[in-house]
C-alpha cells in the first residue's frame, strides 16, 4: 500500500508542476483598443428604462487602449452614457436628440450630476502611464552602469 503511494506522488507533482508551465507558453498578452462598459447607476425597478423587454441601467462607456486588460495607456474614445442591460451584456448609444433630452431629463428628475457620473478614475486615466514610466526608469537605471571607485594599491614588495 505504502509502495504505491511512494510511486504516485512524483507522478502527480510531475503532472501538477509541468502541465500549467506547458499551457502558460501559449499564452499571449493581449494588447489594444478595448471597450469598456461600467454601471455608474443602477436604475430601480420603480423606475426601469425598458428596452426590448430588458430592463436597463446607466452605465459609462469609453474605448481605451491598453495592455492585458489591466495597464490602461490612453483613453481613446472620452466616455459616455449608455443604456446597458448586464444579462445579455448589451448596450444602446444615446446618440440621437431624443435619446440626449430623455437621458437628460431622467439625471435632473434623479439630481445626478452627468460629469460625476463620467468621470473615470485615475488609475484609468493616469495610471498606466504611470505604471510604464516607472518600467522604462527601472530598465534604463539597470542598464546604466554603475562606477566603482575601487583603486587598486600595488602592493610593495
Amino acid at each position: 500500500m505504502k509502495r504505491i503511494r511512494l510511486i504516485k506522488i512524483p507522478i502527480l507533482l510531475t503532472l501538477l508542476l509541468g502541465l500549467p508551465m506547458a499551457t502558460y507558453a501559449k499564452v499571449k498578452i493581449p494588447v489594444g483598443t478595448r471597450e469598456v462598459i461600467k454601471v455608474v447607476y443602477e436604475i430601480p425597478k420603480k423606475d426601469s428604462i425598458e428596452v426590448d423587454g430588458k430592463l436597463l441601467d446607466l452605465a459609462r462607456f469609453h474605448k481605451e487602449f491598453n495592455i492585458a486588460y489591466i495597464l490602461p495607456l490612453w483613453i481613446e474614445e472620452e466616455p459616455k452614457l449608455v443604456l446597458y442591460d448586464a444579462k445579455s451584456e448589451t448596450y444602446y448609444e444615446t446618440d440621437t436628440p431624443k435619446a440626449r433630452t430623455f437621458i437628460k431629463e431622467y439625471l435632473k428628475a434623479k439630481n445626478l450630476d452627468e460629469a460625476d457620473l463620467l468621470q473615470l478614475p485615475f488609475y484609468t486615466r493616469y495610471g498606466g502611464k504611470i505604471v510604464v514610466l516607472l518600467i522604462i526608469g527601472l530598465m534604463i537605471w539597470g542598464a546604466i552602469p554603475s562606477r566603482k571607485d575601487d583603486t587598486i594599491q600595488p602592493t610593495k614588495l
